[in-house]
């Protein structure tokens, strides 16, 4: 029974450690990560207390701090546009930027696919057009004397 205060002492300073060394440098608040390292070291109990009250990273400290290290690395990843949220995963079908970048692509391959048979139908023109001129010239080249009729 005496012993449970220790190991929660142990664990809480572990715990503590563990969460400053994992944090992103840019993310710790107050002072500099490596600072906060050595006040949960030099001093264990009020360290750790210090740390998790003034310098963890603000998402941590709203109680959303994620419990996997998958979760922990995308926490700290943030868009130029939230500076202050954290990121959240979203499935695609849910996301509007995703449903609109589907559109866009889908939108952008019918009109290439529109384009490239108004490109095959341009260029068949012109194919028949030279076709035509040709035999209209080589007519003319066969019977110069001939006059077209009208």
């Amino acid at each position: 029974m005496r012993y449970i205060p220790v190991i929660f002492g142990v664990v809480l300073i572990i715990y503590g450690l563990i969460d400053c060394l994992r944090s992103e440098p840019s993310d710790v608040r107050s002072i500099p990560k490596p600072a906060w390292v050595l006040v949960i070291v030099l001093l264990p109990i009020i360290g750790v207390l210090l740390w998790f009250f003034f310098g963890r990273p603000q998402y941590a400290t709203a109680g959303s701090a994620p419990s996997t290290p998958a979760g922990r690395a995308g926490a700290g990843l943030r868009g130029a546009s939230n500076p202050g949220r954290r990121h959240q995963v979203v499935a695609p079908d849910d996301d509007p930027d995703f449903l609109r970048n589907l559109e866009v692509n889908r939108a952008q391959k019918l009109e290439s696919e529109r384009l490239r048979k108004l490109k095959a139908e341009i260029e068949a023109r012109e194919a028949k057009l030279r076709e035509q001129e040709l035999r209209s010239k080589k007519l003319h080249e066969d019977h110069p004397n001939d006059e077209p009729k009208h």
